[in-house]
């Protein structure tokens, strides 16, 4: 079974990145970008049955710093 786990800045958080990447698009032409926010995803191979609930602890416990990061949950 697969997990998809996407991880994004919480709102209000500061995005170098994010802001790095907006900064690079206008330099480069593309006019009318007023904000860019940069996240990442992680894909798991999970045993079948494995819960959303499970996947949870893992994001809170290791894959998310759940205090400036938000995440969510796909099973396919």
């Amino acid at each position: 079974m697969k997990a998809r786990v996407e991880i994004m800045l919480k709102t209000g958080v500061l995005d170098p990145q994010g802001e790095a990447v907006r900064h690079a698009l206008g330099a480069l032409g593309f006019d009318g970008v007023d904000g860019v926010r940069q996240g990442k995803v992680i894909e798991l191979d999970v045993a079948d049955g494995t819960t959303e609930a499970t996947i949870a602890e893992m994001c809170e416990k290791l894959l998310a710093n759940t205090v400036i990061e938000s995440y969510r949950i796909e099973l396919a």
